[in-house]
């Protein structure tokens, strides 16, 4: 486990293959920072599929409404439509560039669109610089994140078997 400066701004993920420890970055996307503790301590991210993982690009999962694997709404046809309880939240771009291991934001053609879907970053995307919002990165578990199941989407996806905030949990 890395030194977690931060208890209350940092996401411990379960994979498969291990622990993935996220710092959040509340100076830069507050918004966002709250949404993903908010549906972490709400356990909603649990099970939840990696619905598209394209090779040397990202993972993308969060779909809490159609992406609950151990759910009876699980439709892998659907997952990645859908998002949260909560209302879309209003971009939060900043000058962060999307580089390996970062977290951004997915969301629709609408900037301000984002919801409970997120990505992690494979390798430096500074194509999508300004366009969606990174409001975390990845601090150690890299190396779980780059044996996620590819595919869109994987004929048969990783998921996200925990997720949580490591406040609640250290």
């Amino acid at each position: 486990m890395p030194d977690i400066k931060d208890p209350e701004n940092t996401i411990i993920m379960t994979l498969k293959d291990g622990e993935v420890v996220i710092e959040l970055l509340p100076d830069v996307a507050p918004k966002h920072t709250e949404r993903m503790k908010q549906l972490a301590r709400d356990k909603a991210y649990d099970n939840v599929a990696f619905h598209r993982v394209i090779d040397g690009f990202m993972a993308q999962t969060g779909d809490v409404e159609h992406g609950n694997m151990a759910s009876p709404n699980y439709n892998p046809r659907r997952s990645g439509t859908g998002g949260s309880q909560y209302p879309d939240l209003p971009a939060e771009f900043s000058k962060l560039p999307h580089d390996r291991g970062t977290l951004g934001a997915a969301r629709s053609q609408n900037p301000n669109s984002a919801n409970s879907q997120f990505f992690i970053n494979f390798r430096d995307n500074h194509f999508l610089n300004g366009q969606y919002t990174v409001y975390g990165r990845v601090i150690s578990g890299m190396e779980h994140v780059d044996k996620i199941t590819r595919g869109e989407p994987p004929a048969n996806p990783d998921r996200m078997i925990s997720v949580r905030v490591a406040a609640d949990v250290l």
